[in-house]
């Protein structure tokens, strides 16, 4: 199912339904398993994706490029129907749990990251590993992160870092018993008309600091200021996480209060099924989750989660080795 905010109405109308190329998408990740050993993380697997990303389907490559180049006024992408394979382990259950080896679905999200750019991960979070596990991690529902359970507040990712990913991506394995638990997005784009001027100019100055969040462990270092809306006036960049960005003055915590309401009026919701793929502009559109209630059985809902950047060059300071990983 997907739906806008009850407030709203508003439906979501960027899905890619890819029908019949499953069975294409299927066959070429299949020949992928056994490149470099089915080490997921290693360069060469990575070049065996993006080799292996000119053999999907035509209208797929397509759909992606399309949203590389512009991802719309909801910066967003859903596409259904992508195989994940025939997943018979338990939902892992503790939070620095990743995908190291070889699957259908860790070889699609890779081959998709080589389409928008390259795939990228950070040293401090699940290890640098490019495919992660996002699951309900027992203890912690409370956690604005990964694991928890409750309502996660919306954000666009890496909110506080130099070089936060240009894409999110999230391919759903498992639902939830239930079948509750939404992906959210939010579009600057289709907000920006809605803002009081005073607050959409407020939002524009460096009057707000970003945390690093909890996943990234104790010691980082917050941001430096920053403006939550930034770059083009008429098609501003976003970076805020709502429960760690804070305006270091009254007309900013206004503003973003402000900014946090509308979006919370022309939110999009998907109630994710076994192979949907999101693919979130994290430019543009923050994300989050509504809430659901893990059974912690082995069949709760489980994701797996992969960044893509679009320039790995600016990255290259932080990247020992010209890797996919950054260390700081």
């Amino acid at each position: 199912m997907e739906n806008g905010s009850r407030d709203s109405g508003v439906r979501d109308d960027a899905v890619f339904m890819l029908g019949g190329d499953a069975a294409t998408v299927e066959a070429v990740a299949q020949e992928m398993l056994h490149a470099a050993d089915g080490r997921v993380d290693s360069p060469e697997f990575v070049a065996a994706a993006r080799d292996a990303w000119e053999n999907l389907p035509a209208p797929l490559r397509q759909e992606i490029r399309r949203f590389r180049r512009h991802s719309g006024p909801r910066g967003r992408l859903l596409i259904r129907g992508l195989p994940v394979g025939d997943e018979p382990r338990p939902t892992p259950s503790t939070a620095d749990s990743v995908q190291r080896e070889a699957s259908v679905a860790a070889a699609t999200l890779l081959m998709v990251a080589c389409g928008l750019g390259d795939p990228a991960a950070y040293l401090q979070e699940k290890s640098g590993a490019l495919v992660q596990d996002v699951v309900p991690v027992p203890g912690r529902e409370e956690f604005q992160g990964n694991a928890g359970s409750v309502l996660l507040s919306f954000h666009t990712e890496n909110a506080f870092h130099e070089h936060r990913p240009d894409h999110v991506m999230l391919l759903c394995l498992r639902a939830d018993h239930e079948g509750v638990a939404g992906t959210r997005t939010a579009c600057v784009r289709e907000v920006l008309d809605l803002l009081r001027p005073a607050a959409r100019k407020t939002l524009s100055l460096s009057e707000f600091i970003t945390e690093a969040p909890p996943s990234f462990g104790a010691g980082n270092k917050g941001a430096l200021h920053h403006p939550v809306l930034g770059g083009s006036r008429t098609d501003p960049d976003l970076r805020v996480d709502f429960a760690a960005t804070r305006a270091t003055t009254e007309e900013g915590a206004a503003a973003l209060a402000e900014l946090g309401a509308l979006f919370e009026q022309v939110s999009t919701t998907s109630e994710l099924r076994p192979g949907d793929l999101v693919i979130v502009d994290n430019h543009v559109t923050a994300h989050g989750r509504t809430a659901f209630t893990p059974r912690y059985d082995g069949r709760d809902r489980w994701l797996q989660r992969t960044f893509a950047l679009t320039s790995l060059r600016r990255s290259r300071g932080q990247r020992p080795g010209d890797g996919y990983v950054l260390f700081e």
